[in-house]
């Protein structure tokens, strides 16, 4: 099933969810319920967001795009991400201000609609599940097992509220125990999307062993100026100098270069290479490697001759 058809699924339960819990949480007068449903309905903007996300990415590479759009899905992370801060905000103020007040919760309906909410929010998860490592899809999974365990939060409160007829207290501290919740899985996605964003190296690539992989090509005689970033969670882009042996024809610099690349693309998941070939190493500028003088650089696949 693609996943514009799981975010749907998801997209739909989310908003019948909200519906009820607005409905149930005003009668039953708990804030756990509409804490909850404030969560729910910032997915619901989540799931809209992914799927613009996933079908943007989809388009073709521009002249002004050329690298296509895969960055929307990580846009949409960071949109999601304060969206849910914002409901978080919303929900630890008033869970203080209910707190000094604390009002009569109807704990039987309290529990029941916060399992059925559980149930739902378990079946979204469920849609969303998948192996990739996507952050815009990961992100919404996230909301989804969040909520489930927000929901049997709030149901455990009104057992206790409905058994001891006491406590009220309970609801207020599980609806800012789920802002809390929230708010770490923002910060989490802001973080991890910020790293796409600064183009940082992925976490699980190691520049020396990456190194070491392309100078033991055939024809490489060294590695340097190596950079590895992401375009989004699942598109890798490198750029390197690599200094070839002897003093090959373009023929053969192309050959080598050709290996390079596939020596980098399925042990590092690395979907574009871009290695500017050389026959000896460029030498440093004053501001950057490899000449970098003026501190801009021009990444081009180009063999280099030096006298």
């Amino acid at each position: 099933m693609s996943r514009s058809r799981r975010l749907g699924i998801a997209l739909g339960l989310n908003i019948a969810l909200v519906v009820a819990q607005v409905a149930f949480g005003l009668a039953a007068h708990s804030l756990g319920l509409l804490a909850d449903a404030g969560h729910n309905l910032s997915d619901v903007a989540a799931v809209v967001v992914s799927m613009v996300a996933v079908r943007w990415a989809r388009r073709a590479p521009t002249a002004e795009r050329s690298y296509g759009y895969h960055r929307g899905t990580i846009l949409a992370a960071l949109a999601n991400a304060g969206m849910i801060l914002a409901v978080t905000g919303v929900i630890l103020y008033e869970g203080l201000r209910r707190l000094g007040d604390a009002q009569p919760v109807q704990g039987g309906m309290v529990v029941a609609v916060a399992l059925g909410a559980f149930a739902v929010n378990a079946g979204a998860a469920l849609a969303l599940r998948e192996r990739g490592s996507d952050l815009n899809m990961r992100s919404a999974l996230l909301h989804m097992v969040g909520d489930a365990v927000a929901s049997l939060g709030v149901a455990l409160a009104g057992v206790v509220i409905l058994l001891t007829g006491r406590l009220l207290w309970l609801d207020p501290v599980v609806s800012m125990a789920i802002g809390v919740l929230i708010a770490v899985e923002a910060f989490q996605l802001v973080r991890q999307a910020a790293e796409v964003l600064l183009e940082s190296t992925p976490k699980d690539v190691d520049l020396d062993h990456l190194t070491v992989a392309m100078a033991d090509v055939d024809g490489v005689e060294t590695v340097h100026d190596l950079h590895v970033w992401s375009l989004s969670s699942e598109v890798r882009a490198l750029s390197a100098h690599v200094v070839l042996s002897g003093h090959p024809t373009l023929e053969e610099a192309q050959v080598v270069g050709e290996r390079v690349k596939a020596a980098v693309a399925s042990p590092f998941a690395i979907a574009h290479s871009t290695l500017e070939l050389e026959c000896e190493s460029c030498a440093d500028g004053e501001r950057g490697p490899c000449g970098m003088d003026a501190g801009v650089t021009t990444d081009a696949v180009a063999l280099h001759r030096h006298p």
